[in-house]
């Protein structure tokens, strides 16, 4: 029997799959460019040749888009980042303290204490440090971005790169180029000026104590690992699935919700093959005017979200 979860993000969505013991025996990681539905279909195709419906015993959802994933696989479990990386930390090591997790376009900070979460930030205004952002300026220049953190970490002296914003950082960058300093220690201040912004917005008033977690896709980059080591004066750790932390915290917590519920609602790999429609339209059941999403599946409404209330996500057509 497998446990699935599925992470919907703005940059990717993954989908991992857990045995018993709750151990990764299937990954997939995604591009959602702008079309989740699509992107969980995609990874529905891989996964239908490869296993059966009756073989997945829970599945839960998370991330930006974890409502509309919701909708389309049948979850037994919906929860959001915070919880899900937390949960996935905590089996990983009891013994975590702070979880650093850095993604395609946000950026949070959560503290735990007695495997409790006490206290949790993310980023709301800049995108400078996020997964996105580190991709365009190791475009920008021409340097494949596994390798990006490698130049970091050759580099004998850093310089120092303006970090509070992505547009001034890009600007900082080129001016440090036209005054002839090399990539490797340009990139390093980039790393170590984006960890200065960190610390000083998300993790601002937080308290990092070890053991602390590095997750995320950025916690591929080893200069902005080291970064956060040289800053926080303690060893830095990356588990072993780092980028898929989201997706393993949901499917462990579906795993647990279904093992007290003795059932599961997941609707199968066919979706795969399905078409969907999405549409919205404005509630005018009160002053709210919430918007509320619809989903159709072959012409069929399966779900509503987006309401506050309640009114339509309970339903199953308007």
């Amino acid at each position: 029997m497998y446990y699935l979860g599925v992470d919907v993000g703005s940059v990717s969505t993954d989908l991992v799959l857990l045995n018993e013991d709750k151990q990764v025996i299937e990954k997939l990681y995604l591009r959602t460019k702008g079309k989740p539905i699509a992107a969980i279909q995609e990874g529905f195709r891989v996964l239908k040749n490869k296993y059966d419906k009756s073989e997945i015993k829970a599945a839960g959802t998370t991330g930006s888009g974890r409502q509309i994933a919701s909708t389309l696989i049948g979850a037994d479990a919906v929860k959001n980042e915070i919880t899900a990386h937390a949960v996935a930390a905590l089996d990983t090591d009891s013994e975590v303290r702070t979880i650093i997790e850095i993604g395609g376009q946000d950026s949070k900070i959560i503290v735990l204490k007695n495997r409790i979460v006490t206290d949790f930030a993310m980023n709301t205004v800049c995108a400078a440090g996020t997964g996105s952002f580190l991709d365009r300026q190791a475009e920008r220049l021409e340097i494949p971005i596994e390798d990006f953190g490698e130049y970091a970490l050759k580099a004998n002296t850093s310089v120092r790169i303006a970090g509070r914003c992505a547009v001034f950082a890009e600007s900082d960058m080129i001016h440090k180029q036209q005054l002839g300093y090399n990539e490797g220690e340009i990139i390093r201040g980039l790393c170590e000026a984006l960890v200065r912004n960190y610390l000083n917005n998300v993790a601002k008033g937080k308290e990092i104590q070890d053991k602390v977690f590095f997750q995320g896709g950025v916690a591929a980059n080893k200069g902005m690992k080291s970064a956060f080591e040289e800053a926080l004066g303690i060893k830095v750790a990356i588990p072993e699935h780092y980028n898929m932390m989201g997706a393993i915290g949901a499917a462990i917590i579906a795993k647990e919700k279904v093992e007290k519920a003795g059932r599961t609602s997941f609707k199968g790999f066919d979706l795969a093959e399905s078409i969907f429609l999405s549409t919205s339209f404005e509630c005018e059941g009160c002053s709210n005017g919430c918007e509320v999403v619809k989903i159709q599946e072959n012409e069929s409404v399966i779900g509503c979200f987006g309401d506050r209330c309640g009114k339509w996500g309970n339903k199953l057509a308007v």
